[in-house]
């Protein structure tokens, strides 16, 4: 006779454990990565502002019931938007996403860590005027940054030897899981409450990677992150009330994320939890492309003098690069939208050899008609280098290289121009940082007059001050 199955059940999952000890015990000494969170803060938001700009985003914004606001609710920078949290953390994530500008993360899963400011940043907000409304201390800066800390090391770390495209599913399950264990904890969560969160957060639907990839990239790869942002705050509001946890939510024989969606293979986890990848988080300065293209965009701008006049001279353009950037980027055949352009290395290396430059606007529509373009990517041979891909691996190198050559008709090329660490990289952050700074003016300037302005990138300079700033009132600073 059959015993059917044995309804026991374990303790939660190490993993699970670790996130929420980590989320609420850890303690964050780190000046590097206090200053580096700081530098995110505001190349994340300007990012958000840029996207404004872009109608495609702005019509994702806002409430769902057109109108409506909440009282004590989270606002969105650069809008009059005041939302409960889970609506704000939407309308956040698809700024800081659209335009595939901010932070990255490379290992065996790329991401976006900055990604969670969104989740963070709304749950920080909504808090801090509740506790005011309530004659209670609001949430200060300092505690923003704390948690972008945080979650940032449990996407990093956990995107270190796993590979989740590897299998066919995206990177925001790792946004997901990352911002309910922070957010879970900024909303006061118990370590049960935490682990309870985080286990529905691994049991969710997570969004197959379809829309990041060819033939189907798409607009949904820039609110994805949003919506895994807003799920992770609905999440963490919902294990405050009490709802309950899957202890076995990874482990559980057939049932489980690992049996499940991850072949049967547990997590590798080598690196206990810290604040190593802030500290080390690669941001992307001056060109909005994948990070795996950002060296490839930099040699097509050096290039660009040499070739200007002889594009119609060009037999053939080589790109020699890692293996991570041609699964991810490396396309041929016609692109059908902004998110395609944005995702094809060939594109990105076509405009820098003709413009000496890359910005947003040069994936719209309008931009993409130049039929020199597509002329320019026709000639271009991408190759594997085995040593860019074994030194973009390597945990003390990380680099991301590339290098372009271009080959005239008459028998002559140009130097090979190799770049091995892009502008956002740790190794240049000395070049990087001033230029960050620019960005972010300049994206200030899209949204607030001068004195408003001055305001916000004052008090975003003066770490001391901006960490004792309550969290309301800075983001009133950046109401529109």
């Amino acid at each position: 006779m059959s015993e059917g199955n044995k309804n026991v059940r374990r303790e939660p999952d190490r993993i699970m454990v670790e996130l929420a000890e980590y989320a609420l015990q850890y303690e964050v000494r780190s000046d590097l990565a206090y200053d580096t969170a700081r530098y995110c803060l505001m190349d994340t938001l300007g990012c958000g502002l840029e996207a404004l700009g872009y109608p495609e985003c702005a019509k994702l914004l806002g409430p769902v019931v057109p109108g409506t606001t909440v009282p004590n609710g989270a606002k969105v920078p650069g809008t009059r938007f005041q939302l409960d949290p889970v609506q704000a953390a939407f309308s956040l994530g698809s700024m800081i996403r659209w335009l595939d500008y901010n932070d990255t993360w490379l290992a065996a899963e790329a991401c976006h860590p900055s990604d969670n400011l969104a989740g963070i940043l709304s749950t920080a907000d909504y808090l801090s005027r509740l506790r005011v409304s309530q004659r209670r201390a609001p949430l200060v800066m300092r505690d923003v940054l704390t948690a972008m800390i945080k979650a940032h090391e449990i996407q990093g770390v956990l995107a270190l030897e796993n590979s989740f495209n590897g299998v066919g599913l995206d990177h925001v399950v790792l946004v997901k899981v990352a911002s309910t264990a922070v957010v879970t904890a900024l909303l006061g969560g118990s370590r049960e409450e935490v682990i309870n969160a985080v286990s529905n957060a691994w049991i969710d639907g997570h969004p197959l990677r379809v829309y990041r990839q060819a033939p189907n990239a798409g607009s949904r790869k820039g609110w994805a992150a949003a919506d895994a942002s807003s799920r992770a705050v609905m999440l963490g509001l919902m294990a405050l009330k009490g709802e309950m946890g899957y202890p076995s939510a990874l482990s559980a024989k057939t049932w489980g994320f690992y049996d499940t969606l991850f072949r049967g293979e547990p997590f590798r986890v080598s690196r206990t939890y810290g604040s190593y990848i802030m500290e080390n988080v690669l941001f992307k300065i001056a060109y909005p492309a994948g990070f795996h293209a950002q060296s490839a965009v930099e040699c097509a701008i050096q290039l660009h003098p040499l070739v200007r006049d002889r594009l119609t001279d060009i037999e053939r353009i080589e790109l020699d690069t890692h293996l991570a950037c041609v699964r991810v980027l490396a396309k041929t055949g016609p692109l059908y939208n902004f998110a395609d352009r944005d995702h094809c290395l060939q594109y990105m290396v076509a405009i820098g050899l003709l413009r000496g430059a890359l910005e947003s606007s040069d994936y719209e529509d309008a931009a993409a008609a130049d039929p020199r373009i597509d002329r320019l990517r026709e000639l271009m041979m991408v190759r594997e280098d085995k040593s860019y891909t074994s030194d973009f691996y390597d945990p003390d190198k990380r680099s991301n290289a590339n290098a372009i050559t271009v080959v005239f008709k008459d028998g002559s090329k140009t130097p090979k121009v190799s770049v091995e660490f892009p502008l956002g990289h740790p190794r240049r952050r000395k070049d990087g940082i001033p230029l960050l700074l620019r960005k972010f003016k300049v994206n200030l300037a899209r949204r607030y007059p001068a004195k408003q302005q001055a305001a916000i990138f004052d008090l975003c300079m003066d770490r001391k001050r901006l960490e004792s700033t309550p969290v309301h009132e800075f983001v009133d600073m950046l109401t529109a």
